[in-house]
Parts: C-alpha cells; structure tokens; sequence
C-alpha cells in the first residue's frame, strides 16, 4: 500500500486510461487555478504554540450537526465508477470507516439510495441547477427519503468552462457509466463524443439553467426542509447575500481549477468570507474546498475561521488504487497528518487554532 499522496495519485495516473485521467485531472483555460491553490496554502506559514497540554489531542467537530472524527469531508465527484467499478459505493463505504463526510453529487454513476445504504457516515447531495426543475424536486425528495442531511447547490457553473483536454479529447461518458439517477433524456448530451468538443460542456449548455438568480433559492426553500448549502462562493458580497437567504453553510472553492480561469484561489479568500459571516453574526459555516493535501492544509484553513475542509482528488486517487481501502488509506492519511500538526501547534481541538496561527498574503476586496 503506498503511503504518501502522490504516489496515490502516480498509481491513478498509471492505472486509468488517458481521457479518464484528464477528465479527472484538468482544468479549464491555460489551467492556472490547478496551482493556484496549492501555492496559496504552501506560501502560509503556521505559528506553533508551545508549553501546551497536548497529551490528548481530539480531532472531532461537528458540520450542520453531523458528528465527525475530523474536520474533513469528501467533495462532491462525478462518475466514481470512471475510478472503479463500484464507484460511489466503495467512497461512501470509505468515508464512513474513516469517519468524515461524503458530499454525493449529482451526477453520481451509483443510486442515491445504493449509497446511502453502504455509509455509516453523513452523506450531503450536490446539485447543478436544471432547467427541468421536476427532475430536481425528485431527486431532492429522493434524497430526504435516503437520509440524506443537507443539499449543497454549485453556484460557480451556470455553464461548464472550456476544459482543452476534454474538448481535445472529444471527451464524453462511456456508455456503460451514467449518471444513474436523473433520466435518460436528461443526460443524453453527456454520451457521444465529437471531435475536439466536450460532451460535458455540451451537456450543460443544453441542461442547466444559467438564469437562475438568488430570488431562485425561495423554490428550493419550497422544496425541502434541509439545510442549503452553497459551493463555489469567492467574495464576500456573495456572502453577505448568502447569509441574508438562510444559507447554511458556505463553500469557498475554485471547482478544482475547472471554471473560472485566472480567478483568486480560494484559500486567498477564505478570510473575507469568514469575517462577512461573522460580521452578519450568522450561524453560516464556513468549509474550504480545494488543494487540500496535507493534514497542515486542515490546519491552515482552521486558523483562517474555516470550521472543515474538503478534499475531491486525492480521493478519486485512492478509489482508482485499491477501491474503499485505498480511500479509506487516504482519508486516515491526511487525519493522521492532521492530528500530529494539532500536537506540533499546541491545539489539542480543532477550536483551539487561533488566527494568529498562520501568516499569508491577504486577498483583497
């Protein structure tokens, strides 16, 4: 079993065919935003606290009332079975032993249902907004039904970016995968593949509705009891907005470099979204999601008011090596990164790393 990150994400490499591992690894653009992130995080510096009793450090935090072992959770993926043929299954069942969230998306190539069946921890359903809004309000039912405990809305794709390695791959989904929980009709543009265009991006020209505004969010409220989560939010009047319309909770994310090109990563503006929150004195919480690939990452983003992080490729990593134990080894490997930076810091919880404790460039507004 390999032990560092990187060679989780080398044995993928390896072990998936090209147009799958682009479709996995790419960006949109000149692909800036795929380092934009990981640069941010490498250019803070941590601040450790000394003569700290840190002879019994606790991991666990609570997310929209979830119990977790860590201050992780999985981020939402399309087309698991793309990594391995139980797909989404063999996540769910990872992040369960593991103890951290699973955020299920949308377009997830296992039923609702299946999943829900093989986790033991609290799984969240991603959506994209349809412009058939009765596919939706089934699939939001369906998910109550399963258990699922919140709905987390993507707000930066009313269409998908221009992705160069998809488009010269003339990339689309294999048809023995589908999206196995919208209809047929519905994603039939996301099947059969032309040269040099992107089934993906073709599909969302013709499905997703890119009218959609933040009076828009009064239907979802109309449609279910749970609690909304928004992804892909970078400024702070964004926030501010979010707060005024009930948001739950807030995901800072760049969509793993695969919209906006030349965009602030989002550890660069995890800060002015924390304090819009904070100063709306609302109970919104705050999860960064992106270039996550050190327990240290947990940490820094902790320090900058994040209360969890999310982490979506290294994951896919693990599922392509060896299945629900090679995401489950990938999981347990940033919580043990996390729990020894907590030592090293002298912050025995995840509450007690204060903002002194990391040193970046800010993001200006």
């Amino acid at each position: 079993m390999a032990l560092a990150l990187h060679a989780y994400e080398a044995a993928a490499k390896e072990r998936l065919p090209g147009p799958v591992w682009d479709f996995f690894a790419g960006g949109s653009g000149t692909e800036s935003m795929l380092t934009a992130g990981r640069k941010a995080l490498d250019r803070m510096q941590l601040r450790p606290r000394c003569l700290v009793d840190v002879s019994h450090c606790d991991p666990r935090t609570r997310l929209l009332g979830s119990d977790l072992a860590a201050p992780l959770a999985v981020a939402p993926m399309a087309y698991h079975r793309l990594a391995h043929p139980e797909g989404e299954v063999a996540t769910a069942r990872a992040a369960g032993e593991a103890g951290v969230l699973l955020t299920v998306s949308m377009f997830a190539s296992r039923t609702l249902e299946v999943i829900a069946a093989a986790a033991s921890g609290p799984l969240w359903l991603q959506l994209y907004w349809l412009r058939n809004r009765a596919v939706m309000r089934d699939l939001i039912h369906r998910a109550e039904a399963a258990g699922y405990r919140a709905l987390v809305l993507t707000v930066d794709a009313p269409r998908v970016a221009t992705r160069p390695r998809d488009a010269r791959n003339g990339w689309a989904i294999p048809p023995d995968i589908r999206a196995v929980n919208l209809p047929e009709e519905t994603m039939s543009a996301s099947h059969g593949s032309r040269a040099g265009e992107s089934a993906i991006a073709r599909h969302s020209r013709d499905q997703f509705d890119s009218s959609i505004t933040w009076a828009d969010l009064a239907w979802l409220r109309e449609t279910t009891s749970l609690p909304l989560v928004l992804k892909g939010v970078l400024t702070a009047e964004d926030a501010e907005l979010a707060v005024k319309h009930g948001v739950s909770a807030l995901i800072v994310s760049n969509h793993g470099g695969r919209q906006l090109d030349f965009a602030r990563s989002a550890p660069e503006c995890l800060t002015e979204i924390v304090e819009a929150v904070k100063a709306a004195d609302a109970e919104c919480q705050v999860v960064l999601d992106g270039a996550i690939r050190h327990g240290a990452d947990i940490a820094k983003a902790l320090c900058l008011g994040a209360d969890a992080v999310m982490t979506g490729r290294p994951a896919l990593w693990g599922l392509a090596h060896s299945g629900t134990e090679g995401v489950t080894a990938v999981l347990r490997h940033l919580m043990d990164e996390f729990e020894e930076v907590m030592a090293l810091m002298g912050a025995p919880t995840p509450t007690d790393f204060p903002r002194t404790g990391v040193t970046q460039p800010t993001c200006p507004h």
